[in-house]
């Protein structure tokens, strides 16, 4: 799925990240040896791209498949089908050396900050490491004046280059976090969920620092999460996934100023605003039901079992995905058009 709007051609940079009918399944085992087991579909048929310097934002609810899409990206989950290029080169099939070659250029910032840290290192090790693997003609001086800057450049001292994780804050552990990823300077960095498990002002201080690093470095950014206020602040590119799947990819303003798919539009709708005569008259879409199983997902559009605008031909055929009515951006919905008439 494209996710850039109407821009001359000669103004669209060359992508960096390819992504082309990805498919992630995972196999379920059976009660009984000559069952043929099915699959859960995790990920199940995305495309998109992203190009440096530019930041794609993954929304969705919990079990859409944004982690796994992340993951599989980096190389930290197998691809069942489709194709990965970076930089023009196919890199669907690398093994575990190329991607270790890979690892150079593309790294990746987890959602639990004190988690992804190793509690027996220091965080000068942990910042280290990296370049101990990736960089191994480094000396020692030149790797700890490497990590050293770079925890300055994310906001910690370099005198805590001998403290432990355990030392210091969630925010501050983030921070060490996006330091070890970025001290080897990738060309892509992927935020899964990044700052989901912090209070809201210091969220607001690690966006503004990813974006400095980003303007800094000219880094291609995959940021992932559920809050779609942060996505709107710091994408350039939103793409919607519901159940695996693309429902709909535009520019923030837009996607939320003019959602055309229903999903995007309950999504929307229960983002609170500052405003309280907006909060008491505004009408909020309510999704009855559960997220379908990805291992049994609906026949034709996988959305429709908690559609509030469900016809019969939603239940028979697939939607395929394409251009919005206004040209910015694509949407997967039978009746998207009539809908963003009708709004």
């Amino acid at each position: 799925m494209t996710v850039l709007g109407p821009q001359p051609a000669a103004d669209i940079p060359a992508p960096l990240l390819a992504v082309e009918q990805l498919h992630v399944h995972f196999p379920m085992a059976t009660s009984w040896p000559w069952q043929t087991g099915s699959a859960l579909r995790a990920v199940n048929g995305i495309d998109l791209s992203l190009a440096a310097g530019r930041t794609l934002g993954v929304v969705g609810e919990s079990g859409c498949g944004k982690s796994t899409l992340a993951r599989a990206i980096t190389g930290l989950q197998p691809i069942t089908s489709g194709r990965l290029t970076f930089e023009g080169r196919d890199v669907t099939d690398l093994n575990q050396a190329g991607w270790r070659r890979l690892r150079r250029d593309v790294q990746m910032v987890f959602q639990d900050p004190l988690a992804s840290l190793n509690p027996r290192m220091t965080i000068g090790e942990v910042v280290a490491e990296p370049l101990r693997h990736l960089f191994p003609g480094l000396s020692r001086a030149e790797r700890w004046d490497r990590v050293t800057a770079m925890l300055e450049r994310v906001g910690l001292s370099g005198h805590m280059v001998n403290r432990y994780p355990h030392e210091f804050s969630g925010g501050q552990c983030q921070r060490i976090g996006i330091a070890r990823a970025l001290v080897v300077q990738p060309r892509l960095l992927v935020c899964d969920e990044p700052v989901s498990a912090l209070d809201v002002s210091i969220q607001a201080q690690i966006l503004d620092l990813l974006q400095a690093l980003q303007d800094e470095f000219n880094i291609a950014m995959l940021f992932i999460a559920h809050d779609l206020a942060v996505v709107r602040q710091i994408s350039d590119e939103v793409l919607v996934m519901y159940l695996g799947q693309a429902m709909e990819a535009a520019d923030p303003d837009t996607l939320f100023d003019r959602p055309h798919h229903p999903y995007t539009r309950a999504l929307i709708s229960a983002v609170p605003r500052p405003d309280p005569d907006f909060e008491r008259t505004r009408k909020r879409i309510l999704l009855e039901g559960d997220l379908p199983s990805p291992a049994d997902p609906p026949s034709g559009c996988v959305f429709r079992t908690r559609c509030p605008w469900v016809q019969r031909d939603c239940a028979e055929t697939v939607p395929e995905r394409r251009p919005r009515s206004d040209g910015r951006g694509e949407v997967a919905c039978h009746y998207a058009d009539e809908l963003a008439r009708a709004s």
